[in-house]
């Protein structure tokens, strides 16, 4: 004898949001993930430490305005100064938005609705370009308000602040997108974290040891092209070569457009990485 359950179930009758708005959530999801909102506490502490660190600088600039009259930090020099506060946390939340998916198989089910591999490798840069510009771009706002309050002898730094604000974007994307592409190639967060900071360290030590030894050779030249191997100076290049700030290296930059071409080159490279590895991931 066999029964029939009445189990409640209900066709849904109301609108069809589509791929977009599903892009959107997942965005969404990502970035309310990578502070830690709607996880457990444990979670939240590594971000806002380190976005509360970010933030010293700049309140002690504006006390340095306010008791002696001059500004104690560039807006362009932010970035590179504090790397290692953006490092850290790229290390420890990128991870965060690829690891869980590519652990425990869950990419097909995402991709068995509107959401492609395109729209799903979007959708988790976006978030982390979110993250990074915010832990970028919040000390540089609180520190052009408070020059706008203490109102200094001559004008603002609007176009130096602008200029600034518009280089945190583009070293959120690059960051962003390396980031990624190397945490994903582990489903194991602790792999990723090490991975990532692994990576910067190497990057940032070998810099000065390469431009010292090309000094010291005279090859004064290729030396400079040595600071681009870090993501903060290659920014930086470009900032130098856009906005006309100083230099915040030991040495000159290479002039012209070609740290900008760099840029855009090693972030396509990092997003085609992306794609092929949850393209590999959602053949499974």
């Amino acid at each position: 004898m066999s029964e029939i359950y009445d189990i409640g179930y209900r066709h849904y009758d109301g609108p069809r949001l589509g791929g977009g708005h599903a892009t959107r959530a997942l965005a969404v999801h990502s970035l309310r993930a990578i502070f830690g909102l709607g996880r457990t506490a444990r979670s939240k502490i590594m971000p806002f430490a380190l976005a509360t660190i970010m933030l010293v600088p700049a309140v002690v600039s504006i006390a340095a305005m306010a008791l002696i009259q001059q500004r104690a930090m560039t807006y362009s020099g932010y970035a590179v100064i504090m790397q290692a506060i953006v490092a850290i946390f790229l290390a420890s939340q990128a991870p965060t938005v690829v690891a869980p998916d590519l652990r425990f198989r869950v990419l097909p089910l995402y991709l068995s609705r509107p959401i492609t591999v395109t729209s799903y490798v979007a959708a988790k840069v976006a978030a982390m370009t979110a993250a990074l510009f915010l832990l970028l771009a919040v000390p540089l706002v609180l520190m052009y308000a408070g020059e706008l309050l203490i109102d200094l002898d001559g004008p603002p730094q609007t176009k130096e602040f602008l200029g600034a604000l518009s280089m945190s974007l583009v070293l959120a994307v690059l960051l962003a997108t390396f980031g990624l592409a190397l945490a994903s190639l582990t489903p194991r967060r602790g792999l990723g974290v090490a991975s990532v900071i692994a990576v910067y360290l190497l990057s940032t030590a070998s810099v000065p040891i390469i431009y010292s030894a090309l000094e010291m050779s005279g090859y004064h030249s290729a030396a400079s092209w040595a600071w681009l191997m870090n993501p903060f100076w290659l920014v930086d290049a470009v900032q130098v070569w856009l906005f006309d700030t100083p230099s915040h290296a030991e040495g000159a930059y290479p002039g012209g457009p070609l740290p900008a071409v760099i840029v855009v080159a090693l972030i396509g490279v990092a997003v085609a990485v992306l794609a092929a590895r949850y393209r590999k991931a959602a053949s499974r």
